[in-house]
């Protein structure tokens, strides 16, 4: 989250930390970060949503998943506005961190070495996002 930005959903640390658990406060409201490979979403690929796990807002559409081998679930594009973008210089690296535009909860980074054709790879913890199943009908009309 931008330091002194102000998000639509803005809370206090506290109010926080009675909505989240200690690991959810750690990455979404600290910056950190799950192990490779442990995320309960990095293998999962059901039809669905997944939004952010502090505000509920819809962040990306499984279609947009892919498996990158990274340890972490991987998207090729964000649902327009769903997410802002930070250049992020810590840990000696230049990275652009990804945050929800609605709350600050922090995602994960963008790189731009993605396998698809808009060249993106959104690298997210699952410990942010919440999955959203779309109805059985709705995929059979597609």
């Amino acid at each position: 989250m931008s330091e002194n930005k102000k998000y639509p959903i803005e809370k206090t640390d506290q109010e926080w930390k009675t909505q989240l658990s200690p690991e959810e406060f750690n990455i979404l409201r600290e910056k950190g970060t799950e192990y490779p490979f442990t995320g309960q979403y990095n293998d999962h690929f059901e039809k669905g949503i997944y939004s952010c796990k502090g505000c509920g807002t819809p962040l990306y559409d499984s279609d947009s998943k892919f498996d990158s081998h990274c340890g972490w679930p991987s998207y090729d594009r964000a649902i327009e506005g769903a997410l802002e973008w930070i250049p992020d210089h810590s840990g000696g690296r230049i990275r652009t961190e990804i945050v929800c535009a609605n709350c600050g909860g922090h995602q994960g980074h963008v790189f731009d070495d993605g396998p698809t054709e808009t060249g993106l790879r959104f690298c997210v913890n699952s410990v942010s996002i919440d999955f959203i199943e779309k109805p059985k009908e709705a995929i059979r009309k597609k």
